[in-house]
């Protein structure tokens, strides 16, 4: 895997990498998490720069390593701003699900006037397409839009990483969301890729995610296949 030599150290991309598959089921509670010889071959990076990447995770409790037994995942779940509050991809992990997510494409488009994106970004914007199986089933399709400054990120590699943390390498910190929900009919290309009968209705989650000053950075569409999973959300009290 290539990582980008030209921001945040290597290690530190590394740990976002690992810690997201963590977060995703992709190595699940209780078991090893590739040897570092593996990683280091993964990655093509040096052996202290895959320790300091594991030295990290051990430190928020992630991993813990063990003398001869390999390195243990003992948590699957983030430290969130909002302490009471679950992402609904912890949650499926914690079922036992698997998430992997599939980058379809990323470039800058043309907004239809009266719509959305148009009155949010004005006529162009940059704009991400992603889609999250469920246990290699597709679940969930994003449509990502943001302002035209933020073509400029360099998307290693989105089927690894969260798209805020990338944001965050870059110096942009999310502070406040905004989330509206809607059953809804898709699109024929949504309902193609999500791999739905023509009319299914679908779980529709639009996220206006704003900076610490206010300013509109991201806005995405989400389309969920409840007939697979229903939308969570858990508060612990």
């Amino acid at each position: 895997m290539n990582l980008s030599r030209n921001k945040r150290p290597l290690y530190l991309q590394i740990m976002n990498i690992l810690k997201d598959r963590i977060l995703h089921g992709v190595y699940p509670l209780g078991t090893n998490i590739p040897s570092e010889p593996q990683l280091e071959q993964e990655f093509n990076v040096s052996k202290i720069t895959v320790r300091n990447a594991i030295k990290e995770l051990a430190q928020e409790g992630y991993l813990e390593k063990g003398s001869g037994k390999g390195t243990k995942v003992i948590r699957n779940a983030s430290l969130s701003k909002l302490s009471k509050w679950k992402r609904f991809t912890e949650v499926l992990v914690e079922e036992g699900h698997q998430i992997h997510k599939q980058l379809l494409r990323a470039e800058i488009v043309s907004n239809t006037p009266g719509t959305l994106p148009y009155q949010l970004f004005g006529e162009r914007c940059f704009y991400i397409e992603r889609l999250y199986h469920l246990d290699d089933r597709p679940y969930i399709h994003y449509s990502h839009y943001l302002s035209l400054q933020m073509s400029t990120i360099e998307l290693t590699d989105l089927n690894e990483q969260s798209l805020y943390e990338l944001l965050e390498d870059h110096g942009i910190a999310l502070e406040k969301y905004r989330d509206e929900f809607a059953a809804v009919t898709a699109s024929s290309h949504v309902e193609d890729m999500l791999q739905v009968k023509p009319g299914t209705p679908l779980l529709n989650r639009l996220r206006y995610s704003y900076d610490e000053q206010g300013t509109l950075i991201e806005f995405s569409a989400g389309h969920y296949s409840t007939e697979m999973h229903n939308y969570v959300v858990n508060y612990d009290i």
